[in-house]
C-alpha cells in the first residue's frame, strides 16, 4: 500500500458532501483570513499575552463574521452551519480568536437581538456587526460560575434609573468593550428576578481590570467587570428577558459555536502532527511509518470525524429551528473533551518540539483547558444530558 496519496482526517469521512456550496465558500473565506492575517502573528501574541482586539474586530466585521447568523440590523443572516464552520476555522487558528467572535455575536449581540428594544437594536447592532463597537457579557461572578442563579450583582430602582452594583469575572473582551450585557438580580412589583441591562462601559463606576496572569487563552482579552453604583436609564433594561432563561439561551448560542470551534483546534493539531510525522526521521525511517504512530493517528482521526458528523447534524437541527439545549450540551461535551485528548496525544508524537510555540499543539491544548470549563463545565453538560435521559435534575 506504500505510495498511496494520503487523505486528510476529515476527508476520510467525506464531510464536504454534507456542506452546501455557499456555506463552504464562507468557511474558505475565513480560512484564508486566518492564514493571511492571524497565523503569522499567533505565536507572538500568545507569548506576549496580547491581541489587537479592536483591529481584528474591524477586519472580522468587514468579512461579515460578527453576529453573522443573526438577521437584520446589518447582520449577515447566514445559516447556522456556516456560522459553525466559521467558528471551526477561527479556532483552528486560536481559541482566543473564536472567543472574540463568539462573545461578540452569540452573547452580546444575540442578547440585544433576541431580548432588546428596537431602540437598543438600532443603537448597537449595526456598529457591533461592523466591529466598530465591541461587546462583552457579564454573567459569571467570582463565586457563581456553574450556579449563576446565586449571583450577587444587584440592580435597584432609583427614580427613573437603575443603579447596578457587583462584580463579574472571566469576561472575554471586557477591557476593550464599548458595551456590556450585565445580568443582575432585581426586585420590583412582580418580585425578585434576574434581568439584563445594556451598559455602556464608559458609564461612571464601571471598570474592567484585565486579567493577565493566564496560562491559557493568552491571545485573548480576559477581564473582571466591576460595577460600583453604575447608573443607567430605565431604557437600558432588556425588555424581553426575565429570569435565567435569557442568559442561558445566550450561552446556548455560544456553546453551539464551541461545538464546531473545538474541532477546529483538534483538526489543526492532527494535521500538524501528520505532516510532522511524515517528515520526522527516526531510525532511518519516517515516524509516520511506525505502527504505534499510525494507531494513534487513526484513533484521533476517528474521534475528530465522529465529532464533525455530530456538529454538522446539530447545524441541520439549528437551521430547522429544532435544536434543543441538551443536544448542544452533547456537542459541547464531546467536541471539547475529544479535542483536548487529541491535542495531548499529538503533543506526544511531536516529542520535545511539541512544547514550543514553533508548533500550535501545546497552545491549542492550553486553550482547550479553558474551553473545557467555560460556558458550562464538562460535568454541567453531563448533568444536562443526564437530566434529559432520566427526567431528574441532579445539579444539587
Amino acid at each position: 500500500m506504500a505510495g498511496r496519496e494520503p487523505q486528510t482526517p476529515l476527508g476520510l469521512f467525506g464531510v464536504d458532501d454534507l456542506v452546501g456550496e455557499e456555506d463552504r465558500a464562507i468557511q474558505e473565506t475565513v480560512r484564508r483570513f486566518t492564514e493571511d492575517k492571524v497565523r503569522p502573528h499567533l505565536a507572538q501574541w500568545y507569548d506576549s499575552g496580547t491581541i489587537p482586539a479592536r483591529e481584528l474586530a474591524k477586519e472580522l466585521g468587514s468579512l461579515g463574521l460578527l453576529g453573522m447568523h443573526l438577521s437584520g440590523y446589518d447582520c449577515a443572516g447566514t445559516s447556522a452551519t456556516a456560522y459553525g464552520l466559521a467558528c471551526l476555522e477561527l479556532e483552528a487558528a486560536d481559541s482566543g480568536l473564536r472567543s472574540l467572535v463568539s462573545v461578540q455575536g452569540s452573547l452580546a449581540m444575540f442578547a440585544i437581538w433576541r431580548y432588546g428594544s428596537e431602540e437598543q437594536k438600532l443603537e448597537w447592532l449595526p456598529r457591533m456587526a461592523a466591529g466598530e463597537a465591541i461587546g462583552c457579557f457579564g454573567l459569571t461572578e467570582p463565586d457563581y460560575g456553574s450556579d449563576p442563579a446565586g449571583m450577587r450583582t444587584r440592580a435597584r430602582r432609583d427614580g427613573d434609573d437603575w443603579v447596578l452594583d457587583g462584580t463579574k469575572m472571566w469576561i472575554t473582551n471586557g477591557s476593550v468593550a464599548d458595551v456590556a450585557i450585565v445580568w443582575a438580580r432585581t426586585t420590583d412589583a412582580a418580585g425578585e428576578t434576574i434581568r439584563g441591562f445594556v451598559v455602556p462601559t464608559d458609564s461612571a463606576g464601571c471598570s474592567a481590570p484585565e486579567i493577565t496572569r493566564k496560562l491559557s487563552l493568552r491571545a485573548s482579552v480576559t477581564s473582571e467587570l466591576v460595577l460600583e453604583g453604575v447608573r443607567v436609564p430605565a431604557s437600558a433594561m432588556l425588555p424581553d428577558a426575565s429570569g435565567l432563561s435569557g442568559p442561558l439561551s445566550c450561552l446556548n448560542e455560544a456553546r453551539y459555536g464551541i461545538v464546531f470551534g473545538a474541532l477546529g483546534a483538534a483538526r489543526d493539531c492532527l494535521e500538524t502532527t501528520i505532516y510532522y510525522t511524515r517528515d520526522r526521521q527516526i531510525f532511518d525511517k519516517p515516524l509516520a511509518g511506525y505502527q504505534a504512530t499510525q494507531l494513534k493517528l487513526a484513533d484521533m482521526a476517528l474521534e475528530l470525524g465522529k465529532g464533525m458528523l455530530l456538529a454538522l447534524r446539530l447545524g441541520v437541527l439549528k437551521d430547522a429551528g429544532r435544536l434543543r439545549p441538551e443536544q448542544v450540551s452533547l456537542g459541547k461535551l464531546n467536541s471539547v473533551r475529544e479535542a483536548l485528548a487529541i491535542a495531548r496525544q499529538c503533543r506526544t508524537l511531536l516529542g520535545a518540539n511539541g512544547i514550543t510555540l514553533d508548533y500550535p499543539v501545546m497552545r491549542h491544548a492550553n486553550n482547550l483547558e479553558s474551553v473545557l470549563t467555560y460556558e458550562g463545565t464538562a460535568e454541567v453538560h453531563q448533568l444536562i444530558v443526564g437530566q434529559a435521559l432520566t427526567g431528574h435534575a441532579a445539579f444539587r
